[in-house]
């Protein structure tokens, strides 16, 4: 069988590993694909740190590190490989090839095959007991025990020790031991049978049809008294007495019980094929009820029939999965056989800085914590992101407790609580966060509401007011328009008065963000001030014989048979447009015609023709000019700018 503790020079051998590995923080658990079609057995190499995994559908053994990563894959000559079992110095690996009528014999330091026993037909497992292998095997109506003497030279093979079996059994015995336990596969009810195998001959000791239906698994405990038993009813792991196969006890698990590995210590981890319930149950020997338990969750697929082993020195359990698309992956449980710790934290949503607070909470677990048991408690804010110890939690007879703090950073601050665990309790810890207040900080922008000339240079002053620590502040500039993002133009520390200043040419209307990034005792805060850059604009006229000052402005003065030419410059925009308006002076006043809008080119020019009968305008007084109309004139980038009138007459 599979799944063993160790003897003493194993033992030893594990020790000197495992003393090396104190020194070395705890691995938290872990996943590992594993390249198998289908899942025999699993056996652990203390010595070597390896996992030996058959896969009877590839006919192949894969070998993996502690961590799953895989190492090896042994292919020659394993059709069918099934059940395995390592020597007591985990020197030797044997494995049952089903499909060859075969036992075949590795030497774990290198992974390769020593030699092979030609055994019954369809051997499907094997287990080492009063100094011989024994193994099941059979197939329908042709089952029965065998066995290899290892002491012979000539490892003699002798068949046919109980051929009562329908097919080939599957068998256990515990390290050292003289006794030999098998069961039956796929059968209904499920036939256990224990045996003295002291004298080299299988002589029964007891047989039972209560252990349940459809055996996945069944494994010996360590002291040889005891089997436990996996079937997949009823919904708990069985345990036999050894030497009559009465009933001894139960783990009680949940339905379809499929897996059970006993560690050395006695320790149990029953496994299930569950879709909706935990996988994996962890018991103290004799224990009613589970220290801890595994759920794997939907997506990580279901534990394999006979899938859990444990490291012998108890500090990793392996477990094998596959999910719904036949996937399998190898887990890695660290520290199961100790109690998980379940630690909450509850402290208030919210809490004024500098005054004190009072956060509750419990640190429970199956196997209770003792009254006065500390707890490290770590606080974490904006002073200190790396985290502060503060004096221990002390947990009650019921595994509550509270202590009190006076936060002196606002914002979110963050109370751990942590138990380091112990011989039999894993670490655990849980955490809460408190909502802290901070005060608001003065910040403002100047020059709000105001219009400059187009190009100008303006000098905008973000002043902030009292901070605690951070004195920094950003001066963002967003001109209007979506082809010009918003960038950082200045950052600094603001002087002794709280002032930043910065000048930026103003081209078009813009908005000037001031941005502090908050402290510990102030948040973070923003302040805005948009102000309007006007276009520039200019019209020079064209085709007059001259310009002279008259009635108060500068005219210029066409002939009736010149058109006016009027040219106008500003920035272009996509769109932009000027709007034209046109003037007639009468009996004292200016009285407007109807302005019209003339798109700009690319260069920023819009030429207007004047034309028509200009007898007609001989003698009158006229003026023209552009203007730039935010929203009006096609875009909203500036604000509104006129630009000036032009004045002119016609003569003969």
């Amino acid at each position: 069988m599979h799944k063993r503790s160790l003897t003493a020079a194993t033992a030893l051998a594990v020790l000197f590993g495992s003393a090396a590995l104190a020194t070395t923080a705890a691995h938290a658990d872990s996943t590992a694909a594993l390249p198998v079609k289908a899942t025999g057995d699993i056996v652990v190499d203390a010595v070597h740190r390896q996992v030996f995994v058959s896969d009877p559908l590839n006919g192949k053994i894969v070998v993996t590190d502690y961590t799953g990563r895989v190492l090896k894959q042994l292919t020659t000559d394993l059709s069918g490989v099934s059940g395995l079992e390592l020597s007591a110095d985990s020197g030797t690996l044997y494995a049952a090839v089903r499909d060859l009528d075969a036992v075949a014999v590795l030497d774990t330091a290198t992974d390769t095959e020593t030699t092979r026993y030609a055994v019954g037909d369809k051997p499907l497992s094997v287990a080492l007991a009063g100094g011989r292998l024994w193994f099941g095997y059979g197939g329908a109506a042709a089952g029965g025990i065998g066995s290899v003497d290892l002491a012979d030279e000539r490892h003699e093979v002798t068949l046919g020790q109980d051929s009562s079996w329908y097919q080939a059994p599957l068998l256990d015995a515990a390290p050292g031991s003289a006794t030999l336990v098998a069961g039956a596969v796929e059968q209904s009810p499920v036939e256990l049978a224990s045996y003295d195998v002291s004298s080299g001959t299988a002589t029964k000791l007891a047989s039972t049809r209560e252990a349940g239906s459809m055996l996945g698994d069944l494994q010996v405990t360590p002291d040889g008294k005891d089997v436990v038993v996996a079937s997949g009813a009823p919904y708990y792991q069985q345990v036999f007495r050894t030497s009559d196969l009465g009933e001894d006890g139960k783990y009680v698990t949940n339905a379809y019980p499929n897996s059970v590995a006993v560690a050395p210590d006695g320790t149990v981890a029953a496994g299930i094929k569950g879709s909706y319930d935990p996988d994996v149950y962890i018991f103290r020997p004799g224990g009613s009820e589970a220290l801890r338990s595994y759920d794997f969750g939907q997506s990580g697929g279901l534990l394999a029939p006979a899938g859990l082993a444990w490291a012998p020195d108890g500090s990793r359990l392996f477990a094998v999965t596959s999910d719904s698309a036949g996937a399998y992956s190898l887990r890695v449980l660290t520290a199961p056989a100790k109690a998980a710790v379940t630690v909450t934290v509850d402290a208030p949503a919210t809490a004024a800085r500098a005054q004190r607070l009072t956060v509750k909470g419990s640190a429970v677990s199956k196997d209770a914590l003792p009254a006065g048991t500390r707890l490290t408690v770590t606080r974490t804010d904006l002073e200190s992101p790396k985290g502060k110890a503060l004096a221990a939690a002390v947990t009650r007879a019921d595994g509550t407790f509270s202590f009190t703090d006076t936060p002196p950073a606002g914002g979110k601050v963050k109370y751990t609580v942590a138990y380091a665990g112990d011989a039999g309790h894993a670490a655990g810890s849980g955490s809460d966060t408190v909502g802290v207040s901070r005060a608001r900080p003065a910040l403002s922008v100047g020059n709000n509401g105001k219009v400059y000339a187009y190009g100008q240079d303006v000098r905008f002053t973000a002043h902030l007011g009292k901070t605690h620590t951070n004195r920094t502040v950003e001066i963002w500039a967003d001109p209007f328009g979506p082809d010009k993002p918003a960038r950082l133009v200045k950052s600094g520390k603001v002087n002794s008065r709280g002032d930043l200043s910065v000048t930026l040419d103003l081209k078009r209307d813009t908005k000037v963000t001031a941005r502090f990034a908050g402290d510990s005792r102030y948040t973070s805060a923003s302040a805005s001030s948009t102000v309007g850059a006007k276009v520039s604009v200019s019209m020079s006229l064209a085709n007059q014989y001259r310009s002279k000052s008259a009635w108060g402005h500068t005219y210029a003065f066409f002939h009736k048979s010149k058109d006016p030419l009027a040219t106008t410059r500003m920035p272009y925009y996509p769109g932009r447009a000027q709007k034209f308006e046109f003037e007639v002076y009468y009996q004292g006043r200016w009285y407007p015609g109807d302005p019209a809008y003339f798109a700009l080119g690319s260069d920023g020019v819009s030429r207007v023709r004047i034309n028509g009968d200009h007898g007609q305008d001989v003698g009158w007084r006229f003026r023209i000019r552009s203007s730039y109309l935010n929203g009006a004139s096609g875009d909203t980038v500036n604000s509104t700018t006129h630009g000036a009138w032009k004045y002119f007459t016609y003569t003969k």
